[in-house]
């Protein structure tokens, strides 16, 4: 197994370049994040497949917790860093390019698919960039705590995902300032705007405990379903054109789930990462408890990436300093 080790750096986001197969990104911190500064680095698996190197590294002044791959600018990436700043890189370049501000606190979600960036912070608010007139389009303001993850729609450009600590999932139009829908994860209550304000669709009593979502993906083959996680250690997959309740609930984690993402290459495959030092596997066609349990960490796991260009191939960091890439067991 491909293994690369950050010293003194712990690991928060690793990514797979979107057109160079051999090609990862990943955003660390000092200090568990706590304090100090944040590495980028950029490495490349070796020619066997064996092993992972360094290509270079990108100092920062504070902690960086997300990195994202440019979609249409090959080799630039973009970081989020607890200063609040969103920086864009370039591979080969040792400082960063461009620095974007606007956000009040630590920037802990970024993507950029295609032209426009998407930034999520803890100041509450989720914006969207123009990375190379620097300029910030809109703000979004929808939620009252820090903002965990934001994610594009790979089906609709102009729409996307936020989660929170507020404990919503919230679906976003880029055109507007409202969202679209909204989903409360401790009771499940679903609205959906309408012209004088939010209206109250569904409510399901499930738990009078309030949980903080951590993170969603959209599905790239189902149009209209979104899987989130949160610290409840539960995974669950929503249909938009019905809210009321999960499509499914993937249960196995023993702690928060800090990141989940579906298989590129097999629609019915998640992946997700907990504070329980796991990595683990589920395939929806076979059920919903965990293919696979990947026990390979002695702290807690941050990041998580499929490959869309080598198939089966994932990646996964965290505070104990490693990256390593792998085919998960079950799916060689």
């Amino acid at each position: 197994m491909p293994t690369f080790l950050t010293p003194g750096r712990h690991g928060y986001s690793v990514r797979f370049s979107r057109t160079n197969p051999d090609t990862l990104a990943v955003a660390t911190s000092q200090y568990y994040g706590l304090a100090g500064g944040g590495t980028l680095f950029f490495l490349e698996l070796t020619q066997d497949g064996s092993n992972l190197v360094e290509l270079q590294k990108i100092e920062w002044s504070d902690g960086l917790f997300d990195v994202s791959w440019s979609g249409c600018t090959e080799g630039f990436a973009s970081c989020g860093a607890g200063d609040g700043a969103v920086l864009v890189c370039r591979a080969g370049c040792s400082a960063p390019l461009r620095v974007l501000r606007g956000h009040r606190g630590e920037v802990c979600s970024v993507d950029w698919p295609g032209r426009q960036l998407l930034s999520a912070s803890w100041d509450t608010t989720v914006k969207l960039w123009d990375p190379e007139s620097e300029a910030c389009i809109s703000t979004f303001s929808g939620h009252s705590q820090l903002v965990y993850s934001a994610s594009f729609s790979p089906h609709s450009p102009g729409t996307f995902a936020s989660v929170s600590g507020d404990g919503h999932l919230k679906l976003w139009s880029c055109s507007e300032q409202r969202p679209i829908a909204v989903i409360k994860a401790h009771d499940a209550e679903v609205y959906h705007k309408d012209h004088e304000g939010p209206t109250k669709l569904y409510s399901i009593p499930e738990s009078p405990v309030s949980t903080s979502w951590l993170s969603c993906d959209w599905s790239g083959a189902e149009s209209r379903l979104v899987a989130s996680a949160g610290s409840d250690g539960l995974v669950k997959g929503w249909d938009l054109r019905s809210l009321a309740a999960p499509v499914f609930t993937l249960r196995g984690c023993e702690r928060a789930v800090r990141r989940v993402q579906f298989c590129p290459h097999a629609p019915a495959v998640l992946a997700a990462v907990s504070y329980d030092f796991t990595t683990r596997i589920w395939d929806l066609k076979l059920g919903w408890s965990p293919l696979e349990t990947i026990r390979h960490r002695s702290e807690f796991t941050f990041g998580l990436d499929w490959s869309a260009l080598r198939p089966r191939s994932l990646a996964d960091c965290g505070w104990d300093s490693l990256v390593h890439v792998f085919v998960p067991r079950t799916l060689m």
